[in-house]
């Protein structure tokens, strides 16, 4: 990630003024002219701000302030608001918008870290996943739904809440197999199953591949693949689990199913 020192210079200028680094999640019209911006920012985490005229083409923030739009925003805090009074955009994403698909899962993630994320806490770390898993929906190399599999048990992670698949979770042996309970949010080894009534088996494979992803840095998350079986077991494990815990519907995701 970049930081404009120009932009930076300008902030001290101003002590209500500010360069924050981010992405836009999520832009709507506001009033004639303007627009209502949702930024998730590596200093501030999730804010609010509103771009003045920026919906008029002569205005030297139109077309800085859509969705997957990353980089450095110089914003002004006013008596109850943020905004934005200069943008430098690093990386537009621009080909999100050119393969439909690719498109909805990109949604999906803004919409994602949209929900995890909140106002006034470092957003570094979930700025980063979200900024990489947008990259690696872009290569052919990686399928979107292990993509999409990978961003949120990372997010969940960020967030403090994940399953425990290093060890059993009533013997606290460390696995080498087992069966996962969605409600109990954990695996159990082999012998400990038998009164889990919601157990999924998950082999050794797919529990190395989770356990990975938890621990890896974000940086090296999209550097595997998994046989197509074990991804549909990987898929199935993650809509059971989403399901459970994350108590809100996502629209992106309603048009990522019906593909």
């Amino acid at each position: 990630m970049m930081e404009c020192k120009g932009m930076r210079r300008m902030s001290s200028i101003n002590q209500r003024e500010m360069t924050v680094q981010g992405m836009v999640l999520r832009s709507a019209p506001q009033g004639d002219y303007d627009r209502r911006l949702v930024l998730l920012t590596k200093e501030k985490g999730k804010i609010t701000v509103f771009a003045r005229g920026a919906r008029k083409s002569s205005n030297a923030l139109a077309g800085k302030t859509n969705p997957f739009s990353f980089g450095n925003f110089l914003i002004g805090s006013g008596s109850s608001a943020y905004y934005l009074k200069q943008a430098e955009i690093i990386n537009y994403f621009m080909e999100m918008g050119q393969d439909y698909e690719r498109n909805c899962y990109g949604c999906y993630f803004l919409e994602f870290a949209d929900y995890y994320s909140r106002e006034d806490t470092e957003g570094l770390q979930m700025l980063k996943l979200l900024y990489q898993s947008l990259r690696a929906l872009l290569k052919d190399s990686i399928p979107n739904r292990l993509v999409q599999n990978i961003f949120e048990l990372k997010a969940m992670v960020i967030n403090g809440e994940y399953p425990e698949v290093f060890t059993c979770m009533s013997c606290q042996r460390e696995l080498s197999e087992g069966y996962f309970s969605v409600f109990r949010g954990g695996v159990y080894c082999p012998a400990c199953h038998k009164n889990i009534i919601d157990g999924m088996y998950i082999d050794g494979s797919l529990l190395y591949a989770m356990q990975y992803i938890i621990t890896a840095k974000i940086e090296k998350l999209y550097t595997f693949v998994l046989k197509e079986d074990i991804s549909k077991n990987f898929n199935r494990i993650m809509i059971n689990y989403r399901r459970h815990y994350i108590d809100n519907e996502f629209k992106s995701l309603a048009l990522l199913e019906e593909l």
